[in-house]
């Protein structure tokens, strides 16, 4: 339906006359014509009247779709009627809460949803979008019912203690929840028995310390015993907060939870310290790790400044993900050269790293080198004949990239050069992951943990919590588990940093054929449905 309306003695339409004639008339075509509700599995979305006259298409968790001619498409996540369709639901709390009473729109509706792409061309189709985090106006748990539980696993992160706090308390006071247990030393916590009670009380102050309150541990995750622990427990929301691994062992949770049809809420909270889960903009802790590497990147440049011919290393978290690195080089300023998982580097012959650190050393006398934990992995085993070893997460290894650069430069420019340098190497990883998360990252904590329980409380399981595009979402645990957040290389964030420190891509030159990855691979790379921040 298309309607005309004429300006009489006007060249400029007045704008806020059309704004408002399109919502009368909208409103109306809805009262005298309603539409049907259409009905997916895991999904129900109401059709609308677009400015095309077009109907949204949506996908819920399970890939059933339906098609139409915008593109729009709805990554679900499961609500508990999907397998308990008579589940009651009880009015939100919220309504009567005294904080809540001046918010202009207290809940989010069922019509609220997030794109995951903002940057698009004219014509090009809505994509993929996932249901906004928030609070429903009808919950599926009574308060005085809920039986809820937190897990932390695997490694440090800053900001760990406060997601903790923000989940107790936001329980307790938005949904006036009194039970509520801490699940320690990681998944086989479950089913050791090692459990705390948790009151605002007792987490009144622990985002101030670095850590986990609750201890943590790699593994153990073993399904059944844990759901027949959450069972037995009688709890029925469980709050999660990982890394990789972890929320994938979420999911399997979820799905045995569903497969014996019990009433539990599962919510995974995303953590890594090296930003690498994919579809959220960053993980929380990242900003802490980046502004605490900054004084190490100082204390070094210092160092190196203080002597003839000073070359200092610093060595930052990043196993596969060189984001840390990048960031807290591009941050810094100070920084000749940033070496990342994800950019393959070689040592000897034009346009190799020797070449440009003798550059830099004649032009400044000094030079400072950033490099993840996890680039030239291939370089050490291979120099140092290291078998592949695991930790139980199931992670490789990494051997110490940082000591293994900082003997061959050394080994390089006194053997062959014949020139005297002072080396200087700072590994300031674990004093990173320990301290406790600043203002940005407490602020951001409490978001990811006030969403996690708006959805556990709406009846949603099976999800994480993220931020895309700056608004906080739910999202299908499977969608951040498929692949890792990488750095981009044909990206314009990497290209700034080449822009900052000036260093050579290490893509041309001698011997580059044998260490920069083959053509297919970096394809691959460049394909994946990941981007730098």
């Amino acid at each position: 339906m298309e309607a005309s309306i004429s300006f009489l003695g006007s060249t400029k339409p007045n704008l806020s006359f059309l704004i408002s004639s399109s919502n009368v008339l909208h409103r109306r075509l809805r009262r005298d014509f309603p539409l049907p509700a259409l009905k997916l599995k895991n999904v129900s979305v109401l059709p609308r009247i677009s400015h095309r006259n077009r109907l949204i298409r949506a996908q819920s968790s399970d890939g059933i779709a339906a098609e139409e001619d915008d593109g729009f498409v709805l990554e679900d996540v499961p609500h508990l009627t999907k397998f308990l369709p008579d589940l009651p639901s009880y009015p939100n709390p919220l309504k009567e809460s005294q904080a809540y009473a001046i918010v202009k729109r207290t809940f989010v509706t069922s019509e609220d949803v997030v794109a995951q792409n903002i940057v698009v061309q004219k014509g090009s189709k809505r994509g993929v979008h996932f249901r906004r985090a928030g609070p429903r106006e009808r919950v599926y748990f009574r308060s005085d019912e809920v039986k809820a539980c937190i897990v932390t696993c695997g490694g440090l992160c800053p900001g760990i203690n406060t997601v903790i706090r923000e989940i107790v308390c936001g329980l307790n006071n938005m949904y006036g929840v009194n039970n509520i247990l801490g699940i320690q030393g990681g998944y086989k916590g479950f089913y050791s028995e090692n459990t705390m009670t948790l009151t605002p009380k007792v987490v009144n102050d622990i985002h101030k310390r670095g850590g986990t309150f609750l201890q943590t541990s790699r593994g153990g995750h073993d399904t059944a015993k844990i759901v027949d622990n959450i069972q037995d427990r009688g709890i029925n929301q469980v709050y999660i907060i990982g890394g990789d691994g972890t929320q994938k062992g979420a999911e399997k949770i979820y799905q045995e939870v569903e497969r014996r049809g019990l009433q539990v809420a599962v919510s995974g909270i995303p953590k890594t310290i090296d930003n690498d889960i994919a579809v959220i903009d960053k993980s929380f802790g990242f900003d802490t790790a980046v502004e605490e590497a900054q004084r190490a990147i100082n204390a070094a440049h210092v160092e190196v400044e203080s002597v003839d011919n000073g070359v200092g290393i610093v060595k930052l978290m990043g196993r596969y993900s060189g984001f840390i690195a990048m960031i807290a080089t591009l941050a810094n300023r100070d920084v000749d050269c940033c070496l990342i998982p994800e950019s393959p580097f070689f040592l000897e012959g034009k346009g190799g790293l020797f070449e440009f650190i003798e550059q830099r050393l004649k032009e400044n006398s000094h030079m400072v080198i950033v490099i993840a934990e996890g680039a030239g992995q291939d370089y050490v085993s291979q120099s140092m004949r290291a078998s592949e070893t695991k930790d139980a997460s199931g992670n490789k290894l990494l051997l110490d990239v940082g000591l293994w650069l900082t003997q061959q430069i050394k080994d390089h420019f006194t053997n062959v050069r014949k020139m005297t340098i002072n080396m200087k190497y700072i590994d300031p990883t674990y004093m990173i992951r320990a301290i406790p998360s600043n203002a940005s990252d407490n602020v951001y904590c409490t978001l990811l943990a006030q969403s996690a329980v708006h959805g556990a409380m709406a009846g949603y399981s099976g999800f994480t919590v993220g931020p895309v595009n700056s608004r906080h979402a739910y999202i299908p645990i499977s969608r951040v588990t498929e692949v890792t957040n990488t750095v981009k290389l044909t990206d314009r964030m990497w290209a700034r940093l080449l822009a900052s420190t000036n260093q050579p891509s290490f893509v041309t030159g001698e011997g580059a054929l044998q260490n920069v990855m083959d053509m297919e691979t970096q394809e691959k790379i460049d394909n994946m449905k990941i981007s730098s921040i």
